[in-house]
């Protein structure tokens, strides 16, 4: 942990009835816990600036997504490597010290996957997750890959103070229509039972196999060869000021 930044951090438990908030001390980290910066409540109260440096809160975290200070592109990891998705999507590797209202990461570790039926949209994506899952609750982390009809992705300009609402904030994103491409998503289905920890329902942040292009997705449509693979979540170390 950096000396830069210090930070409480609090485990919030994902069980299939209730998310609770508990001292650190009260369970035991695991290798595949959810290590996250802020809440999407935080976000959309709204207030955008940096909680954390980066690379205070990350160690060994393979997969994940997130923003940045004022909402300065868009946060994605892949294989343990990030990037900042800015407005001319192109994906740049993260400076660790900037700073983040919102994260969400995890060492990824597969547990169950299988073909996504070519034509799947990605709001169809979360049945397939929670039949994977065998659960509609709590966290599950998600990576889909290959290739892609009608991708779309997005990201956002910087946000100065006073904030406008989040809604207001995407209502003026810069769209990146992709077409047809290899790509890998990567992001997490957040169940009723983690409401306000993260985005509600299936979050996605993508990166082109290339990685010349990427950002927050919109939608797509699966071609032949999408597979799925999941990692569910015991629990979320979440990081405050």
């Amino acid at each position: 942990m950096s000396p830069r930044f210090r930070l409480a951090t609090l485990t919030v438990v994902v069980a299939s009835a209730i998310a609770m908030v508990l001292p650190a001390a009260a369970a035991p980290r695991t290798d595949d816990d959810l290590v996250q910066v802020g809440t999407f409540a935080y976000l959309t109260q709204p207030d955008f600036r940096g909680l954390a440096a980066i690379g205070s809160v990350l160690t060994d975290e393979t997969l994940g997504l997130g923003t940045f200070d004022n909402l300065d592109g868009e946060f994605v990891m892949v294989g343990g490597r990030a990037y900042q998705v800015k407005t001319d999507g192109v994906p740049r590797p993260v400076d660790p010290d900037l700073r983040t209202p919102f994260l969400q990461a995890v060492r990824f570790q597969p547990e169950r996957s299988g073909p996504v039926p070519p034509g799947t949209r990605c709001d169809q994506l979360t049945p397939i997750i929670d039949t994977l899952a065998g659960s509609t609750d709590g966290i599950v982390a998600v990576r889909v890959r290959g290739t892609f009809s009608d991708l779309e992705a997005r990201s956002v300009s910087p946000v100065p103070p006073p904030f406008k609402p989040l809604a207001e904030v995407v209502a003026s994103q810069t769209v990146f229509p992709r077409g047809s491409v290899r790509a890998v998503l990567v992001g997490f289905r957040q169940g009723t039972t983690a409401l306000g920890v993260g985005q509600p329902g299936l979050h996605l942040h993508g990166l082109t196999a290339s990685h010349n292009a990427g950002g927050h997705i919109l939608s797509c449509a699966a071609g032949p060869d999408v597979q799925i693979t999941i990692d569910t979540v015991p629990q979320v170390r979440l990081a405050t000021p």
